[in-house]
């Protein structure tokens, strides 16, 4: 591998450190690069993106490899950032990483690292890349505890061919292991939070800070009676129960959310299980998918689950064997094979009770 050359999105974090390291211990032409962004509205401070700059830089002097920084501002806030704030106030939960991993990661620096020359690109992301059959597949990793394919399901299928992913038979201890090893100065950090331009707040003062709308209303029971006022629709999330704000003789939970009237939906636990959803903006990574048992996971924390896939037209209905708890407009569900093959996916746009 001594002539391909591969750039390796770098954060300063351990994965992407230990992917780094990797590749070039396999001899590969390594080049990192750190992608700087900085979100108005948030509490992204200016030292946090040096310090992420900053380790990513000391990482690859360690390496001896060359380091890059790549200003994506602009892309980030009208790709991700815009999009996430307004499908809160459509009353859905967005999953901002499916986005960024779509358009900006194997987006933007992907094709940066195309127009660059470089032969491939990677990440530290745990998933793996197969060729069966003389077709690239994506597939869960080794360590099925870190398991990222859920976030990376929306991939552009032509892409897979020239992406690398260096842990894919790794476990996150053999990779801290690794870091320890070779004494970068990343060890003790923690692990990345889960909306990366909001490492401090939470997103609702974000929202609020960046809309400046306040449009409380009512909250109701399944019979539309009203049990409360809520603060605005985006301060809310299907399945939460906490800061409700109401009593009831029993414990009550977000069942849905209705943007066009200003209401949330109250009801019991019992009211979040159900069997079937709609998605949309569907995007396969294998072919034929109604020829294969599908499983489907409609959260990243979630197992997956047996389903039966319906397409009709630019959508995907998807009936789960048994009720699902919190299907959530907003989020993804994300198909598998009974191999751990990526088939595909889509946002969930109905759920259907």
């Amino acid at each position: 591998m001594k002539d391909k050359m591969v750039l390796v999105a770098m954060s300063g974090g351990i994965d992407s450190s230990v992917a780094a390291y990797l590749l070039k211990k396999q001899g590969y032409q390594v080049t990192g690069v750190t992608m700087s962004f900085n979100v108005a509205g948030s509490d992204l401070h200016h030292e946090d993106l040096l310090s992420s700059h900053n380790d990513a830089r000391k990482v690859c002097n360690i390496l001896h490899i060359p380091h890059r920084i790549l200003d994506l501002t602009a892309e980030f806030e009208q790709e991700v950032v815009n999009p996430f704030i307004r499908e809160y106030l459509y009353g859905r939960t967005p999953n901002p990483c499916i986005i960024c991993n779509r358009l900006i990661k194997f987006g933007r620096l992907f094709d940066y690292a195309v127009q660059e020359g470089f032969d491939f690109f990677a990440t530290g992301h745990y998933a793996r890349i197969e060729k069966i059959k003389n077709q690239y597949v994506l597939r869960k990793p080794r360590d099925r505890s870190k398991d990222q394919t859920y976030f990376l399901y929306n991939l552009r299928r032509e892409t897979l061919e020239k992406i690398l992913f260096p842990l894919a038979d790794l476990t996150k201890e053999e990779a801290r292991a690794i870091v320890r090893e070779l004494d970068l100065p990343i060890g003790e950090k923690p692990e990345s939070q889960d909306i990366c331009f909001l490492p401090q707040g939470g997103y609702q003062d974000f929202i609020r800070n960046r809309t400046h709308l306040d449009q409380p209303g009512p909250i109701v029971d399944r019979q539309r009676k009203e049990l409360g006022k809520h603060r605005g629709v985006y301060y809310y999330t299907v399945g939460q129960r906490k800061g409700l704000g109401i009593s009831a003789p029993s414990a009550l939970y977000v069942i849905s959310i209705e943007p066009d009237r200003n209401t949330i939906v109250v009801g019991e636990k019992k009211d979040l299980y159900t069997r079937a959803l709609i998605a949309h903006k569907l995007n396969f990574l294998i072919d034929n998918i109604v020829d294969h048992t599908m499983f489907a996971q409609t959260r990243y924390a979630h197992r997956e689950s047996p389903c039966q896939i319906k397409l009709l037209n630019d959508t995907m209905r998807v009936i789960f064997h048994q009720k699902q708890e919190n299907m959530t407009p907003g989020q993804s569900v994300v198909l598998y094979t009974a191999e751990g093959i990526v088939a595909g996916g889509g946002i969930i746009k109905e759920v259907i009770r």
